[in-house]
């Protein structure tokens, strides 16, 4: 079979059947991915001709890959439950709610800033699976706690983990291709610089369309879990959403050109988070009436979890910088680690996995040191010592998040094999000589467009983190293709390449992996479709205005689909904020 179309749908397939049973039918993922896993295997046996023994390997290094994401999983668990056992997390609590009561303001700081924050140094998802306890504990609703570790899941993720979508996803994606070495020599830079001006427009996409996720983030909020269910409750703080966006977006653009992909997300949301908290505690923007969820009794039971957030948990009134340290030494542990060679080298040495899988040459290892999780174990560790726990405390921080791992670990281990088949469906796998899957329905998508690719370049990205459930491997799977297909049709293969990651990040956003893991903590299994169905609001968002602003880059304002999208992008958003301002005056 040749017909490029035909190969599309059929590439597409699984995709669609698990978003079918996710989103239309409001399917929990531990039933969705294992359909959607085996349609893959059937497509891929069936129509690209993969042999059983290559389907098994792709399989088992699925297998490989989900025990690494289940390790960073438990290992944030873990920490969270460290931190309410000790006591600290009610300190924590205490001090963000002392700042204010308002949910909105709370959803902010905690979500926008300190979710930045955790996204740069740990990545992988973790900033959902930090967020999402912790705003229970505070007394937001379940589903409410996941939505808002979704919605952040986009601005800081193509730095998150110290650069590694942009080091390791760009830049592995790229490598060894004589067309970006010849790219690389008629600039002037080698790889690292190459990387980092990649990276400086991937952080200035993110800053213009990530201006607007703190404003996204309280809307959903207001609309989805008021007492009134209106969007204009959430738009009433637009002047403290928009200067908590800055105050995270301006740092990490300033980093990003000064030292690189590796920290704009860790250093911007550091620098935010301490600015915002500073300004706030002096009530700079602060609401003059606090908006709060209805009363407990009024919450829809689609909205709570099985987990009920233990709130007395304080044991002796712990300081607030010693509270916060466990989260400083991960941050400080993480950037050693990835920033000081000989450190690196040896952590990543020590691996668990198998080198050849069925002999089909196919690998997979977890590298048990070097991984966030176990970075968050060994600040587990500490913290036994520093916050003075007894054997009682601890061996219940590990039974509940033995617990909590257990309701995400089903989705996981189908989910991710499925994403592996459709990667490894390539030529040197199969008998029909066909691309793999992904990029299969790329060029499909590209055949399409022509030279209006950089508007649907952002959608490929998101794709691939959707299927891929991350950045890093949906820029590995897609930056050669993104950058060929940008020589090709005459754009400026570095900014369609940035436009790949910036997708790639909003992709996030409705990533099945990362839901599942964060409604773990929550005890929230099941409703995967109904934050999906949020969430992909922001989404849509993030990938017309990108897509809108990589056109214009490269092409120039003029009479052209650009420039057109880019306009009707913000004059939808003008006529959606002036009819709710409008249709509900609110007082804050």
């Amino acid at each position: 079979m040749d017909n490029l179309g035909v190969l599309s749908l059929l590439a597409l397939t699984p995709i669609l059947v698990v978003a079918i049973l996710l989103v239309g039918l409001r399917w929990p993922a531990k039933y969705a991915m294992p359909l959607g896993f085996v349609v893959a295997a059937l497509i891929g046996a069936l129509v690209w001709g993969m042999d059983t023994t290559t389907i098994a390997a792709a399989s088992l290094e699925g297998l490989v890959i989900a025990g690494g994401l289940l390790y960073i999983i438990f290992g944030a668990l873990l920490l969270l439950q460290t931190l309410t056992q000790s006591g600290a997390l009610a300190t924590i609590r205490s001090g963000f709610t002392s700042i204010s009561g308002d949910r909105r303001v709370q959803a902010i700081i905690i979500g926008w800033l300190f979710g930045s924050f955790i996204e740069g140094a740990a990545g992988f998802g973790a900033p959902a699976a930090v967020i999402a306890p912790l705003l229970l504990a505070l007394g937001f609703p379940a589903l409410a706690a996941v939505l808002v570790g979704m919605v952040i899941q986009s601005t800081p993720v193509s730095f998150g983990a110290a650069g590694t979508p942009v080091l390791t996803g760009i830049g592995q994606g790229l490598s060894g291709s004589p067309e970006v070495d010849a790219r690389m020599a008629v600039l002037g830079l080698d790889q690292a610089g190459y990387l980092s001006q990649i990276g400086f427009q991937v952080a200035a996409l993110h800053a213009v369309a990530g201006t607007l996720i703190p404003l996204f983030l309280v809307c959903l909020l207001t609309r989805f879990f008021g007492a009134n269910r209106s969007f204009a409750e959430g738009l009433a703080i637009w002047p403290f959403a928009l200067y908590a966006a800055f105050a995270m977006t301006v740092p990490s653009v300033l980093v990003a050109g000064l030292l690189g992909p590796e920290f704009p997300s860790l250093l911007g949301g550091l620098i935010g988070l301490a600015l915002v908290m500073f300004t706030s505690s002096r009530g700079f923007l602060m609401p003059e009436r606090n908006w709060d969820f209805p009363p407990r009794e009024q919450w829809l039971d689609r909205w709570i979890g099985n987990i009920e957030p233990d709130t007395s948990v304080a044991g002796t009134r712990m300081s607030t910088w010693l509270a916060w340290l466990p989260y400083v030494l991960v941050a400080a542990i993480l950037v050693l680690t990835r920033t000081i060679e000989p450190i690196k080298e040896a952590l990543q040495a020590v691996a668990i996995g198998p080198s050849d899988i069925l002999g089909t040459g196919i690998a997979a290892d977890v590298q048990v040191l070097y991984s966030p999780g176990g970075i968050f174990l060994l600040v587990c560790l500490i913290t036994y010592v520093m916050h003075r726990m007894n054997g009682r405390k601890i061996a219940r921080s590990w039974t509940v998040s033995a617990g909590q791992l257990a309701g995400a670990a089903v989705a996981l281990l189908f989910a991710v094999p499925l994403v592996r088949i459709l990667i490894n469906s390539g030529a040197e796998f199969n008998t029909t000589g066909l691309d793999s899957m992904p990029l299969t329905l790329a060029e499909g998508a590209a055949s399409l467009a022509g030279t209006s690719w950089p508007i649907l370049a952002p959608w490929i990205g998101a794709l691939g983190a959707f299927v891929a459930g991350s950045n890093t491997v949906s820029n590995l799977t897609f930056a050669l293709f993104q950058f060929a297909t940008a020589e090709n049709t005459g754009a400026v293969p570095e900014t369609v390449v940035a436009t790949q990651a910036v997708g790639g990040a909003a992709g996030n956003m409705v990533t099945v992996h990362n839901i599942v893991a964060a409604s773990a903590t929550v005890g929230l299994l099941g409703k995967e479709g109904d934050v999906i169905r949020m969430t992909i609001l922001p989404t849509i968002y993030y990938c017309l205005l990108t897509g809108g602003l990589s056109f214009v880059l490269i092409y120039g304002l003029g009479f052209n689909i650009g420039t057109a999208l880019l306009a009707l992008v913000l004059m939808t958003l003008a006529a959606v904020v002036v009819g709710l301002r409008r249709s509900m005056p609110v007082r804050t």
